[in-house]
């Protein structure tokens, strides 16, 4: 079974990213599209960089579910999830994951991942060979919007970690 949710994708290299954040936006840029995707609302990138705690090096976990869970309160739920049934669970539920390759602070500096430290919205998997393939939006490049890519659980799983968002129904 295929799970693949409608999901508008943002780019980190957007004209209206600040030019000396844009390499470490990638954070920002993708709790910017799952907003979207809850709110449709359009939230800067600059400012979400800005209230997570983003550095030139990134956007650390522990720092991202903290600031979150103070500048939206009671609205929204964040949580680091560590089992794939969680997360193809929250899939199924229609809402997407953050979702972090982190080769260098995961101590997996010879693996062979897809990204080295790079955050993603994930927004859908498939079950097929024996892997599950992940589908996440990439946040683009300098020259090109952010397009939906595939990549393989298995070879990448020990550098992965996944943030659960959703909203608070009041």
């Amino acid at each position: 079974m295929k799970i693949l949710l409608p999901f508008e994708g943002k780019s980190q290299y957007d004209a209206a990213v600040d030019p000396k954040k844009q390499g470490s936006a990638c954070g920002p840029t993708t709790i910017a599209a799952i907003l979207h995707h809850h709110e449709q609302i359009d939230y800067g990138i600059d400012q979400l960089y800005g209230l997570l705690g983003t550095t030139p090096i990134g956007l650390f976990t522990w720092r991202l579910v903290r600031k979150f869970k103070k500048i939206t309160g009671q609205r929204y739920r964040i949580e680091k999830i560590r089992s794939l049934d969680a997360v193809k669970a929250e899939l199924r539920a229609g809402r997407p994951l953050a979702m972090k390759f982190d080769r260098w602070f995961s101590f997996r500096w010879f693996s062979k991942p897809l990204y080295n430290y790079h955050w993603v919205p994930l927004i859908g998997f498939e079950e097929k060979d024996g892997d599950i393939i992940l589908f996440i939006h990439d946040n683009g490049k300098r020259n090109r919007p952010s397009k939906v890519q595939a990549v393989s659980y298995l070879q990448n799983q020990h550098v992965l970690s996944f943030v659960r968002i959703y909203p608070v129904k009041r």
